[in-house]
């Protein structure tokens, strides 16, 4: 296991930023979903054979930033630095909440949110010839995945962890292949004796993640001052159970003094942000996106050069560990 200490915002080894696209909503009809799955496409302007990210809401306070509208400090990000990036709104957006209250699944529908996901996926073809300028630009073989909280949940399902449903008793796998790597934003961990918060009760799915099938390349970010004690008195340290309880190759980010909003990445002044720090989400940005980078595309320096020029000087936002 490797450890480096990140400092500032470092070096950009991504390349300048281009002018960006977003698109929305682009309506997926889906059989059985209670209402179409919509989702927001952000790309650069110039561009081809460009990667794909999947975005995963969380759930939250707020009315529109668990949907397609929020975590705009990292899609517009992401997508300026050579991404496309799809954000759906799952079932669980408040901006849905009066239409799917009573649907199956509800309220947690953790199901419906990965499998938006795949719909996505089999979909893909049909979002790159809706959104202008975007046809014969994307790289199909090239996807990644993002989810923050609640999206973090559905990410790790996606990545390969096993889920005890709490109603059946089964172990569900919900895998999608086509997914390369992954990055998991302040996600939930292990269920267990240490899953004995008031709220363990009322959302005993999301203590019930099993992080040893998760295979996938992932990097797992978490602050140290998250404490989740609606959901267990493990206190920050349980946020990185999906990168300790799972095989590698893992990569911890650690974020000091960062709580589970991490600087804000749900939404430019978001008022429910309790650490607002714009070079906290700045770095996060960039060191996300260069690790997706080298993740899709293998030997790209990106990661590298970035994570060793946020290693080095004074004031130090958090350190990287990997496995």
């Amino acid at each position: 296991m490797s450890t480096s200490t990140i400092t500032g915002t470092g070096t950009d080894a991504l390349g300048a930023p281009a002018p960006v696209l977003s698109f929305s909503p682009v309506v997926l009809s889906v059989p059985g979903r209670p209402v179409e799955l919509r989702v927001r496409v952000s790309a650069p302007a110039t561009g081809t054979a460009l990667p794909v990210i999947l975005l995963s809401h969380g759930h939250g306070p707020s009315y529109h930033l668990s949907s397609l509208n929020g975590y705009a400090p990292l899609a517009d990000f992401w997508a300026a630095h050579g991404f496309v990036v799809v954000q759906p709104t799952h079932l669980t957006s408040r901006t849905l909440s009066h239409l799917v209250a009573d649907a199956p699944g509800a309220p947690d529908f953790w199901r419906s949110r990965a499998e938006d996901m795949t719909h996505i996926l089999d979909r893909l073809d049909v979002i790159e010839s809706t959104v202008p300028q975007l046809a014969g630009r994307i790289d199909h073989a090239k996807v990644a995945l993002a989810g923050h909280s609640l999206g973090g949940f559905t990410a790790a399902l996606l990545l390969g962890a096993g889920l005890t449903d709490p109603d059946t008793g089964n172990v569900v796998r919900l895998v999608e292949p086509r997914i390369r790597a992954g990055v998991l934003l302040a996600a939930p961990g292990r269920g267990g004796e240490v899953f004995n918060g008031p709220m363990a009760e009322q959302w005993p799915i999301v203590g019930g993640v099993d992080f040893s099938t998760m295979t996938a390349p992932t990097l797992v970010v978490v602050g140290d001052k998250d404490d989740s004690r609606h959901f267990t008195d493990m206190g920050p340290e349980w946020h990185a159970d999906p990168y300790a309880l799972s095989p590698g190759p893992k990569t911890l980010l650690t974020l000091f003094d960062a709580e589970h909003g991490l600087g804000g990445i749900a939404g430019y002044d978001a008022a429910e942000t309790t650490d607002e720090n714009p070079e906290r989400v700045a770095a996060l940005a960039r060191l996300s996106a260069a690790y997706l980078r080298t993740q899709l595309h293998p030997g790209a320096p990106a990661w590298r050069i970035v994570r060793e020029a946020l290693a080095t000087g004074p004031g130090a936002m958090g350190r990287v560990e990997a496995k």
